[in-house]
């Protein structure tokens, strides 16, 4: 039976972080996931894992943060380093205050040679890092409507960087949404990739909604990932076209897949 986690980034986001994980916990979450929680100066860790202790929700992944206003991180920006490194720092530091497996390197608006070069290098000191806490680090592909200009948009190139970087700790995340957008056959790509998955997001395609509807039948996803033995929670990053509680209907049906 599928298990999913509840991106707060978009569910419940009116709401502050504890009390979100609770909202998240009642509607029958299995997990909980975030986008930069680190980036609220009151943001109150203590608070956040008192929340995560009290629902028995583990919070599977947050973002490194995205820089200046109009940047979508730092990670693959030459000359940018030690600011990029700074924020990695800082997302894993958050990451063990609350008790977070894993932190989603943001690589930025960039191209070429240069930025390919400057990503390696920041992955590589991220996965060092990580590793000392005992935590995944997460590369996802974004495609070009939402995110036009970002480094990495492909399943294949963050493939062979995670080859190439050789890190046990380095993984993808599959955002099926960005990348039925950017490539199609996801039934063939989950199973070709699965070694390297460390996290699989779902939303409608193309409007980004609730998993319900779209180019994307998720029934079939969830019996292809439940028959590939994947046993961990699809992480539900959609934007609800109202309250997150009246978006919630097609919880049920794919749990019973």
């Amino acid at each position: 039976m599928a298990r999913f986690s509840a991106n707060l980034g978009f569910l419940w986001a009116e709401l502050p972080l504890p009390d979100a994980i609770r909202a998240a916990a009642r509607a029958r979450f299995d997990a909980v996931e975030c986008h930069w929680p680190h980036a609220d100066p009151a943001a109150d860790p203590a608070a956040i894992r008192a929340a995560l202790a009290e629902t028995g929700l583990e919070m599977l992944g947050l973002n490194t943060l995205r820089g200046n206003p109009g940047e979508n991180g730092l990670s693959a920006l030459p000359g940018r380093e030690a600011e990029a490194r700074a924020e990695i720092d800082r997302a894993l530091a958050f990451a063990a205050g609350i008790g977070c497996r894993a932190v989603h390197v943001m690589a930025g608006f960039a191209q070429g040679a240069q930025a390919e070069a400057a990503f390696r290098d920041n992955l590589d000191y991220a996965c060092r890092a990580a590793a000392a806490q005992g935590a995944l680090v997460l590369i996802e592909p974004l495609n070009h409507y939402d995110a036009p200009g970002y480094f990495l948009n492909r399943s294949d190139q963050a493939a062979a960087l995670i080859a190439q970087l050789g890190h046990d700790n380095l993984r993808l995340m599959f955002d099926c949404y960005h990348l039925q957008v950017m490539e199609g056959d996801i039934s063939r790509r989950l199973q070709r990739l699965l070694p390297v998955i460390g996290h699989v997001q779902i939303a409608s395609v193309p409007d980004r909604g609730p998993p319900d509807h779209g180019e994307l039948d998720y029934r079939h996803i969830c019996a292809l990932l439940d028959g590939l033995g994947w046993d961990r929670p699809l992480g539900a990053e959609y934007r609800p076209p109202g309250p997150t509680g009246d978006s919630l209907g097609w919880l049920a049906a794919l749990r019973a897949v």
